[in-house]
């Protein structure tokens, strides 16, 4: 039974039900837009094409520092047809190298963004469609529901016949400094911003099925950060019942100590010039003054490990949840930001001093262990291959992966992906940090998206296969197609979707390339 479930008023079912009826798209249009009734409220959205949209729903409110709480309910309709606001994050003063790769999106900042938004088929309460939920990424510091273009939801709901929720949450300062030594009123203050994914969750589970989605049939995804996000849910006893599979992308398990974070609070305040009893002072303090004293102090921004809200391991009922973990071929290892000509130009003598450079003495070894793994391969990308750092989610021998730490206790399958598709951008572009989301939310047709995919026929066919996978992970637990079988990874066949212009399950057998690689990094 899912534990979140809450009595509400027969008239009030009745409303909502009545006001998310089946209704044909084409009944509406700019002039008639589709009205839902919520637990709180009616929301106005807007088609987009056939997809219903609704855009900055608030699912919790709160003052600073303080546990997210239940929204007021409100009378009259709500506009839910423009991006609600986002987290404040510290001042952007440069243009990222990634720009044209990952094109981004800033919006407008306040510390009230606490909000998400659903694109859907169906406004019929019987629908039963399966949620995605999607957390961003930007570490537990930047980011937002918004940042990039490839977050919109419509064209993965459309394709996949699913609802897509994402999420905005208090980040950095906001979100993760711990100020419960200083007092009753700050006991709830640590972990802030796992609390509100977990509020969003729980708007899920009350209010999905007046979108035509099934609140039995919660899949959360998140990259990056929005992967440690999707594995500290995990650890978080509160979560239980809010969601029923999982996937982690590029993303890591970890967190911080209690100890830990109260002492980066105590540095916050000497950099500040405050002594304990002035601590309320941080509540009307200026976020950007707050945040840049914050920096100054060497502060960093994560969850909070305290054995009570988050746990150091994974919940029981972890165990019996669905899993995926996937990483990239190059995560960090941009090969546009090598000055010189691109790595596909390079001679083989060119590559093999590239290699000596990285790696030193151990460059021929790992050359002729890359080609074992990647046969055919051009050996300049062995430079590039940066899926084996010890962070993240894939896992290897020797290194406590994200994979191998579910799988001690699952009673449930768990499932590996490498993003492998170079784009015919530049010269060619590997798949990097990030890039693997174009595909999942099936965005290579928008225009800021297609120039840096080249939006030619094979990168329409990698979507294809990349978002199946994940629409069929999210319906039943299980990522085979009718093109890709999937097979789940155990510690016995290690098996692996590549994900590429030939995409496969295979088993890798990169062990020793990662063993390699990894005491050549060390030395």
């Amino acid at each position: 039974m899912k534990k979140w479930r809450c009595v509400v008023a027969a008239t009030t079912a009745a409303m909502a039900t009545m006001a998310a009826m089946p209704v044909m798209a084409a009944e509406y249009d700019a002039n008639n837009p589709p009205i839902v009734t919520t637990e709180k409220g009616q929301l106005m959205g807007f088609m987009d094409e056939d997809t219903y949209t609704f855009l900055g729903i608030p699912y919790a409110q709160a003052e600073r520092f303080q546990e997210p709480q239940e929204v007021e309910a409100w009378e009259g309709v709500k506009s839910a047809q423009t991006y609600g606001t986002i987290s404040p994050i510290p001042d952007q003063t440069s243009v990222g190298s990634d720009e044209m790769m990952w094109p981004h999106r800033y919006w407008i900042q306040n510390e009230n963004c606490m909000n998400l938004n659903v694109w859907t088929q169906s406004l019929d309460t019987s629908a039963k469609k399966p949620v995605l939920v999607f957390f961003h990424g930007g570490g537990y510091t930047n980011g937002s529901s918004v940042e990039s273009a490839a977050y919109d939801g419509k064209n993965l709901s459309e394709y996949g016949d699913v609802v897509v929720v994402t999420v905005n949450h208090r980040l950095n300062v906001l979100g993760f400094l711990d100020l419960t030594a200083y007092g009753d009123e700050y006991a709830g203050s640590s972990n802030l911003g796992i609390k509100d994914l977990v509020a969003s969750l729980e708007w899920v589970q009350e209010n999905i099925e007046y979108f035509g989605g099934d609140p039995d049939n919660v899949t959360i995804f998140g990259q990056s950060g929005g992967g440690g996000k999707v594995t500290t849910l995990m650890r978080t006893p509160a979560a239980e019942g809010l969601f029923d599979k999982a996937i982690c992308q590029s993303g890591i398990f970890g967190g911080t100590t209690k100890e830990s974070e109260q002492e980066e609070t105590a540095r916050l305040l000497e950099q500040l010039g405050l002594d304990e009893t002035q601590v309320d002072e941080l509540k009307t303090m200026n976020y950007h003054d707050l945040i840049e004293a914050a920096q100054a102090a060497g502060l960093s921004w994560n969850p909070e490990n305290d054995g009570e809200y988050i746990l150091d391991d994974y919940c029981d009922w972890a165990n019996d949840i669905p899993f995926m973990a996937s990483t990239v071929f190059s995560e960090f290892d941009y090969n546009w930001m090598v000055e010189g000509p691109n790595k596909n130009e390079w001679t083989e003598e060119e590559s093999m001093a590239r290699l000596t450079e990285k790696y030193g003495d151990k460059a021929e070894a790992i050359a002729e262990e890359f080609q074992k793994v990647f046969p055919g391969r051009n050996i300049a990308d062995a430079y590039f291959y940066d899926a084996y750092l010890p962070w993240a989610a894939i896992s290897r021998e020797g290194v406590e992966g994200i994979l191998n730490h579910k799988l001690e206790n699952a009673t449930a399958p768990v499932y590996e992906y490498l993003f492998d598709y170079e784009v015919p951008v530049n010269g060619g572009a590997l798949a990097f940090h990030c890039c693997d989301l174009i595909y999942v939310f099936h965005n290579v047709d928008i225009p800021v998206v297609t120039r840096a995919t080249g939006g030619d026929e094979t990168a329409h066919k990698v979507q294809d296969e990349v978002a199946s996978a994940i629409v069929a992970f999210a319906t039943t637990g299980d990522p085979s197609t009718e093109s890709l079988e999937w097979k789940a990874y155990t510690q016995d066949e290690k098996n692996i979707m590549v994900f590429s212009a030939d995409s496969k399950c295979t088993i890798l057998n990169d062990e020793q390339l990662y063993t390699l690689a990894a005491e050549a990094m060390n030395n």
